[in-house]
């Protein structure tokens, strides 16, 4: 069995195992997501199963990972166990966004001083500036999308096989295993979290998850192809998560709402509710938009320069048009 599958199958394990415990923990120590106006659970959920994410993917990589890239592994985890951090606190005692921005800028400077960086231009400068504009922005977006029962962490799994097949084409060690790391642990936390759940991820984990599908756009490599057509790639792995993101703050922003401290059902998820689905219907038809922005990122990435910008004109197109129906047909919820 190769060594992505192994880092797979036991995270998958560890996280299967781990929620439960997570799960009692939570309960005992009273971090429970309470019911309120804009959610919609009608009892306390426990949180902390980031704990079980953080644990399935960690320890699947500590083990069962390459010492060849070793150095940049112990950057990634401090980084994750960074954020993951501030996600604790703020599921435990609340933590207002800005201190959490705060800890999530500082996980990027981590990590580019550990030479993990977009490498668009030759000003060193505007790399580190784009690379930790591309890890609060993914980070934060997986934070949003956690909205409902098996969202965020399904979506999540769903970008992370498309990031592992894309690695493994082009025999990516790193990026190979951190992605099954991920996809392992998502799919073993999905267990307990699909509705109807009986555990949430909390901060813990949605925090976590975004930095890890952060470093893997970064680290995503395409020796064969020419970085004028690659770039696009992990934009469209990443659409329905950088989508909902941009949905609620046009909507937010419209209705002069603070978008990174105002709750609200104005997700992709809750429209599809609000328009007929049942929130299994919804969850399901993200995961296959998220499949879908995969499908996108694979053409481009074995497609000409001229196949790849029509494809990537052709997802910006649909990028637009759902925002503009969301917000013309639904009026932002």
């Amino acid at each position: 069995m190769t060594t992505p599958l192994l880092v797979l199958l036991s995270a998958f394990l560890i996280a299967i195992g781990a929620t439960p415990l997570a799960r009692y923990l939570a309960v005992r120590t009273g971090t429970v997501d309470a019911p309120a106006q804009r959610k919609i659970h009608s009892a306390p959920m426990p949180l902390l199963g980031g704990l079980a994410i953080y644990a399935g993917c960690v320890g699947a990589l500590l083990v069962f990972g390459d010492r060849f890239y070793i150095r940049e592994l112990i950057a990634i985890v401090a980084a994750a166990t960074l954020v993951s951090a501030c996600g604790l606190v703020d599921d435990r005692w609340t933590l207002h966004a800005y201190p959490k921005l705060i800890g999530q800028a500082c996980a990027a400077a981590i990590l580019i001083y550990a030479g993990i960086q977009i490498q668009l231009f030759e000003t060193p400068w505007y790399n580190w500036a784009l690379t930790m504009l591309w890890i609060v922005g993914v980070t934060n977006a997986l934070n949003l999308l956690d909205n409902m029962d098996g969202l965020s962490s399904g979506v999540a799994a769903v970008c992370g096989i498309f990031f592992l097949l894309l690695a493994a084409q082009s025999g990516q060690i790193l990026v190979s295993a951190l992605a099954a790391g991920l996809i392992g642990a998502c799919l073993g936390f999905l267990r307990y979290n699909f509705n109807p759940a009986s555990i949430f991820m909390g901060d813990t984990g949605s925090l976590f998850i975004g930095l890890i599908l952060a470093v893997l756009g970064i680290k995503l490599r395409f020796p064969s192809n020419i970085t004028a057509i690659t770039w696009m790639i992990p934009l469209a792995v990443l659409a329905l998560p950088l989508f909902d993101t941009t949905l609620v703050f046009v909507s937010r922003l419209r209705r002069g709402r603070n978008p990174l401290t105002t709750p609200g059902k104005d997700h992709v998820s809750h429209r599809l509710v609000a328009g007929g689905m049942t929130r299994r219907e919804a969850v399901l038809t993200c995961y296959l938009l998220a499949g879908l922005g995969g499908v996108f990122a694979s053409y481009i990435a074995s497609s000409t320069t001229i196949d790849a910008y029509v494809a990537g004109a052709g997802l910006l197109g649909l990028f637009v048009a759902g925002i503009v129906y969301f917000e013309v047909q639904h009026q932002g919820g």
